[in-house]
């Protein structure tokens, strides 16, 4: 056989399988879940271990507000942040952190910290 022909066969066998696993699955949310154990399949997120998606939250990233942000939903005034140590300003918790914000218009001013480190 030459050269060619066994490209020509390789490639095809390979769009032949490709194909296959694609049509396999009925849509595009069976096709991505097609490698997943059963378990996880059905998991959000998909594919992820729980222990594993618990990691991702709790990393510096996953901050749901940055310097900037507009704090609008579940937040709480902290109403005496001196008692905490901390200097005059407006102070919210929203989640597990404390930030310093625009008492008017709830922007973000700075990232204090962690709830428990900050208000024990």
């Amino acid at each position: 056989m030459t050269s060619s022909l066994k490209f020509m066969l390789v490639a095809l066998s390979v769009g032949v399988a490709a194909t296959a696993t694609v049509s396999h699955a009925k849509n595009a949310k069976h096709a991505a879940a097609a490698s997943c154990p059963p378990g996880l399949a059905k998991k959000n997120p998909p594919c992820v271990p729980p222990g594993q998606a618990k990691k991702y939250i709790g990393t510096p990233e996953h901050r749901k507000y940055r310097i900037g942000d507009r704090i609008d939903d579940d937040y709480f005034w902290i109403e005496s942040p001196g008692r905490y140590g901390l200097r005059k300003g407006s102070y919210v918790r929203a989640g597990d952190y404390v930030y310093r914000v625009n008492r008017e218009t709830r922007e973000v001013l700075n990232l204090i910290g962690a709830v428990i480190d900050v208000l024990d």
